[in-house]
This record gives structure tokens, C-alpha cells and sequence, in this order.
């Protein structure tokens, strides 16, 4: 595909088993032509069927998919001696010799190995669906007629890209960047107080390909799954995302809000447990994510807006009241986040009926200690039931609030 024959508006399939990866091609893909007419699968037998009812101008596919995969993909299209050659860039994790010679003669139009190199990747996408300085760029659709926010949020809340962005990206990473490359440890420092990017990280690093033994609870344990350079692939497409950054000062207020919530209930299970010899980081990391359906819906608010919906306060604690729950229940299991971990954001709420763990204990008392108001002292709370059941009294107590 050359400059002089680029389509108006591409079709462009992408063939990608796990969905943290698919997702990322996809804004990739979108961010260099949001115009694109795009189909996503996940193996290489429907890629197939996808190919046969429609003339695509690109084709993207790890090669590693179940059943038909994406060398053998390669292998059909170029049998069929399609003139010029359909454009197809195969992803894969080899980089040995005996790969590439195999791959060389179905003349793909790129090899790329992962993890990605997200500038490369971008840069062959430009080269082939955009003309030599051109930039497509796209408004956002409107609402349809007669669309109302109550329609519009029952719609959003099983598809939401989840909470705004609180951390800065971009200086995080950068910050995290040294001469050997990206400081794992440096990187977990800047962005363990987002709840947006320690959410995907979790789900990505649980997801099919990467589910190694034991389920990841924490941001540590997911950025050491990932590696360096996943993390960080992942970590910049959230970027990528419309309303990634809430544009409206109202709805930014309230984010803080629940935001600095997170982050004081997160702050007490860390240190409860760390009192009591628990496991520290699950406890911020349950606490943190607490309250990332009510970012969710903020999200989804600003989306409503930037579409043409019209909003006020009232409406926006209406909806907080009645959804924010919905939305995060439907985002943990959506992003597969795991059991253990749930039942704890759960315990932040309420502690259900039976045997409570001592961990599941420290969040709901986690959860009250934030909540308290800069007058209120933490006698009541020292004589509760969930104090009482963790022994931990009035001077522990006062010492944690102090610090």
C-alpha cells in the first residue's frame, strides 16, 4: 500500500488473542487513524471468515493465536496472490534466526517483537495509512436523539475504560528511566497511588497469557510479571484513551474527592496490617481501588458531556448514589480482578455474615478511619465490633491517625 493508492478511510483487522494487548493495538491503531473501520478478533479461524466477507487494507496478528495462528494467517492470504500484497504486520515473541527465515518469505509487510516498541509500531501504522504529513482527526459523536443520561450510563457501565487518569503519565515514566532502562521500582513508587493504572496492571498481569501460577494482588507483583516493558506499553495506551484526563472542573472536584478517599483508606489498611503482621500491600492496593467505580462513572460523565449531555451537581451525586457501585462491581469482574482481592475492596463497604479474615477485618476498620472527619476522635471507633476483633485499642489507634 503506497501513498497513492491509501483508502479514504481504511479497514484494518486486528487478530490478537489476549485482551490487554488487543486493547493496546487497537488504541495504537485509533490514535494514528480514529477514522478507521476496525474488526477485532481473537483467533486466527475467524480472522479467516472476517477476510472472506471483507476486503481489508491492513491486517495485524500476533503470531502466537489459538488454533489457526497468525504465521499460518500469513501463509493463506499470500496463497491467494493478491497483487499488490495485502499489508500485514505479524507480531511474535522469537527472534531467532530459524523464525525469521521462516517468516521472511511470505513477505510480511513488518515483524515487530514483543513487547512492543510502541514508537515503531506507531510509526509503521503512520507510514501506511496516512500520506506524508497528513493527521486525521475526529469529533465526537454526538447522542443520538432522545438518549437519556440514565440510557446513556446503563450503556457505559458495562463498557467503561474505567477511571480517569490521577497520576501524570508521562513524567512518571520518564522519572523511572534510567541508563540500564525502566526502574521497575522507581516506576512503582510514581504510580501506586492511581487507581486506574494499578487496576490494569492487576488485570493484565492475571489475564490468559500471563497467568503463571498464583494470582497477582498487588502493583508490585504485576509490574514483575509484565517486565519493564510491557508495564510501560500498557502504561502509556491508557493515554491513548478519550476522557483519559476529566476536562470538567466539577467532575474534577469530585474525582479528588474520591481520590483522596482512596488513597487515606489505602494509607490506614497499610499500616493496620503492617501493626498486625498482615500483608501490607494488598491492603493499600484493595484500599485504593475501593472506589474506582465512582471514578468510573465520572469518566463516563465527562464522556456524556463532551458528546452534548447536559449536567449539574445534583445529577452528578444522583448518579454517583445510584451507579457508582454498579460500575465497580461490573469493572472487577470485567477485568477478571482477583476473588481474594475483591472480597477485601468488598470489606471496605460492609463485612457480610460468618468468619471474616483478619485482612478482610483491617479494611472495614481501614475504611472508618478514613472516613472520619478532621473533629472526630477515634474513641467510638476503638470500641467497635471490628476494633474489638483485632485487639487493636484506643492507643494504636490514636498513633495511626496522628501519623
Amino acid at each position: 500500500m503506497t501513498a497513492v493508492d491509501l483508502p479514504a478511510v481504511p479497514r484494518v483487522l486486528i487478530v490478537e488473542a489476549e485482551p490487554w494487548s488487543r486493547d493496546l493495538l487497537t488504541q495504537v491503531l485509533l490514535n494514528v487513524r480514529c477514522d478507521a473501520r476496525l474488526e477485532v478478533c481473537a483467533d486466527g479461524q475467524q480472522a479467516f471468515e472476517l477476510l472472506n466477507e471483507h476486503a481489508f487494507d491492513l491486517v495485524i496478528a500476533d503470531w502466537e493465536l489459538p488454533g489457526v495462528d497468525g504465521l499460518s494467517l500469513l501463509r493463506g492470504l499470500r496463497q491467494k496472490k493478491r497483487t499488490p500484497l495485502l499489508p500485514f504486520i505479524l507480531l511474535g515473541t522469537r527472534n531467532d534466526v530459524a523464525s525469521v527465515r521462516e517468516i521472511l518469505p511470505l513477505q510480511p509487510t513488518a515483524y515487530l517483537t514483543k513487547p512492543l516498541n510502541m514508537e515503531s509500531l506507531t510509526q509503521r501504522l503512520q507510514d501506511l495509512l496516512l500520506d506524508a504529513g497528513e493527521a486525521v482527526s475526529c469529533e465526537i459523536q454526538a447522542l443520538v436523539p432522545g438518549m437519556t443520561l440514565e440510557r446513556f450510563l446503563e450503556h457505559r457501565r458495562n463498557e467503561s475504560d474505567g477511571a480517569p487518569l490521577m497520576a501524570d503519565v508521562q513524567l512518571a515514566v520518564k522519572r523511572s528511566l534510567n541508563p540500564g532502562g525502566l526502574d521497575l521500582k522507581l516506576l512503582e513508587q510514581e504510580i501506586r497511588t492511581d487507581p486506574q493504572i494499578t487496576a490494569v496492571l492487576i488485570a493484565a498481569a492475571n489475564s490468559a497469557g500471563q497467568h503463571l501460577g498464583s494470582a497477582v494482588q498487588t502493583l508490585a507483583q504485576a509490574l514483575q510479571r509484565l517486565g519493564a516493558a510491557q508495564s510501560m506499553n500498557l502504561i502509556l495506551g491508557l493515554t491513548l484513551k478519550r476522557s483519559a484526563r476529566l476536562s470538567d472542573a466539577a467532575l474534577g472536584d469530585y474525582a479528588e474527592r474520591y481520590w483522596e478517599l482512596s488513597l487515606h483508606t489505602a494509607e490506614y489498611g497499610y499500616a493496620l496490617a503492617r501493626l498486625l503482621d498482615l500483608d501490607q500491600e494488598r491492603c493499600y492496593c484493595a484500599g485504593l481501588l475501593h472506589r474506582l467505580g465512582d471514578l468510573a462513572l465520572l469518566r463516563c460523565l465527562q464522556e456524556w458531556l463532551s458528546a452534548g449531555g447536559e449536567l449539574d451537581d445534583e445529577l452528578i451525586g444522583e448518579s454517583l448514589y445510584t451507579l457508582g457501585a454498579g460500575f465497580g462491581s461490573a469493572l472487577r469482574t470485567r477485568w477478571r480482578l482477583p476473588l481474594e482481592l475483591r472480597e477485601l475492596i468488598a470489606a471496605v463497604y460492609q463485612l457480610g455474615g460468618g468468619v471474616y479474615s483478619r485482612e478482610a477485618l483491617v479494611m472495614n476498620l481501614a475504611a472508618q478511619m478514613a472516613r472520619l472527619t478532621p473533629h472526630e476522635g477515634v474513641e467510638e471507633l476503638a470500641k467497635s465490633r471490628t476494633a474489638r476483633l483485632l485487639k487493636v485499642g484506643l492507643p494504636e489507634l490514636m498513633r495511626l491517625r496522628k501519623n
